[in-house]
């Protein structure tokens, strides 16, 4: 599945969005640091990528969680994995 920017960052914000439904899609700077702009703990994060994993058949190694921070670097690592 190969998919564009904005397909990947609806994508993101949807599964966002169940997990921190009081979060505005619009208020997200894709350069900062995520978890900090939605305050997500450490189980709301990994809820999150979960999700992502679910959504885009991407597997996200738990090696590579410290290097998900921003939006950006989550989108980036997702779309390099598509297939």
């Amino acid at each position: 599945m190969k998919a564009d920017r904005a397909t990947l960052t609806e994508g993101a914000l949807t599964v966002l969005s169940t997990i921190a439904p009081e979060v505005e899609p619009q208020d997200i700077d894709p350069a900062r640091a995520l978890r900090h702009q939605v305050d997500l703990d450490s189980m709301d994060w990994l809820n999150f990528l979960v999700g992502l994993h679910e959504r885009f058949g991407v597997e996200i190694a738990e090696s590579d969680y410290a290097g998900l921070i921003t939006l950006n670097d989550v989108l980036d690592y997702v779309q390099a994995r598509l297939k």
